[in-house]
């Protein structure tokens, strides 16, 4: 069993410069040193390296189920939590693609009902890049009325509550890292294709793309491949997943390292997306926190050279996730945890395996 006091203490080691972080792999390693690499942090769950789609290394470490002895497996199933805004993001430049949305419009071209004022100076470009300065509203809401805590909210009902408060600020003006953003995506994707959200987004996106292997409904998510989250290892506490229809577009997708992987080539290399639209998502738009359209994009330092990169981070209960995909060379890393890695040392971890200098 992994031991908590040996992740945090391997974490702060790693944090402090140590050999783990010297390292330069340059994507070319072996398994026995990804391996290596990976246990000096005390990390439990799957890291995936590849190219054009296909992985190369493939590393399983640690405790799928802790309490019932099982290893991790490499095909588990993982949530996914903020990659889902780049799914949902892709998704809508395919809407762009088709004519059938528009990055610039405001809002209320398809939601008619939203608040007018606050409505007509929103955009899809806004809601993606969390600049619009809708407020959230969510938790207030619900500690105001604990019931809406335990039913269904029809997506036109969590609109009206949660998502026409007061602008925090002017859109475009600041980032801010509001769930509501895609509450509002969730609605307008819903309206313009006539779809339920993960209907659409199978359509748009997975079907065309052959991803089996990354879904947002129960029957998927509550399998015996799926990896139990933990909040801490030592005391054992697991850490239940609650979810909801209305935050599916946010981080509600779950999916398998291999399937992540395989999107990652299918969106920034192949020919889903219009030029025009790979453009928009690898253009940062929130420059103080390297943000795009629903994640982010990073220049690594490798050898010296400015190297941009996909790095689609998530967080969410135990869990926790990275992709990552190099522009110039098409290398692909994926990182899956289930037992509440410090964000700092998955950050580390995909430097060292891309051979990058460790932000200052």
């Amino acid at each position: 069993m992994l031991n908590r006091r040996l992740v945090l203490g391997s974490a702060a080691a790693l944090l402090a410069g140590s050999t783990f972080a010297s390292r330069a792999l340059a994507g070319d390693a072996d398994e026995a040193t990804l391996r290596a690499l990976a246990a000096e942090t005390g990390f439990t769950g799957v890291l995936m390296t590849g190219r054009a789609g296909r992985a190369e290394q493939t590393i399983a470490l640690g405790m799928h189920d802790v309490e019932a002895g099982l290893p991790t497996r490499a095909d588990g199933v993982y949530c996914l939590a903020s990659i889902s805004k780049w799914l949902t993001a892709t998704a809508v430049l395919k809407l762009v693609d088709q004519g059938r949305l528009s990055l610039e419009a405001p809002i209320t071209t398809w939601l008619p009902e939203y608040r007018a004022d606050t409505g007509a100076k929103l955009t899809l470009t806004h809601l993606l890049s969390n600049t619009s300065g809708v407020p959230a509203l969510l938790g207030d809401v619900m500690r105001a009325d604990p019931s809406l805590r335990t039913r269904v909210i029809p997506t036109e009902e969590a609109l009206r509550l949660f998502c026409q408060g007061d602008l925090k600020f002017e859109p475009g003006a600041q980032f801010d890292y509001a769930f509501t953003n895609w509450i509002i995506v969730l609605g307008i994707v819903e309206r313009v294709t006539g779809q339920a959200f993960p209907d659409a987004i199978r359509t748009l996106l997975l079907e065309p793309l052959g991803l089996n292997e990354i879904r947002g409904d129960d029957a998927f998510i509550e399998t015996p491949r799926t990896a139990v989250s933990y909040r801490t290892l030592e005391p054992l506490v697991r850490q239940p997943n609650e979810r909801m229809p209305m935050m599916l577009a946010a981080g509600g997708y779950y999916g398998t390292a291999a399937d992540l992987l395989k999107a990652a080539h299918g969106v920034f290399d192949g020919d889903l997306l219009s030029t025009d639209s790979q453009r928009r998502l690898r253009t940062v738009i929130a420059m103080g926190d390297d943000y795009a359209l629903g994640g982010r994009v990073r220049t690594l330092m490798i050898d010296g050279q400015a190297r941009p990169a996909a790095w689609n981070t998530g967080s969410t209960v135990g869990y926790r996730a990275l992709l990552a995909h190099r522009f110039d060379d098409g290398r692909t890393l994926v990182i899956l945890n289930n037992t509440s890695l410090p964000n700092p040392v998955r950050g580390r971890l995909g430097d060292a395996v891309f051979g990058a200098s460790p932000p200052a």
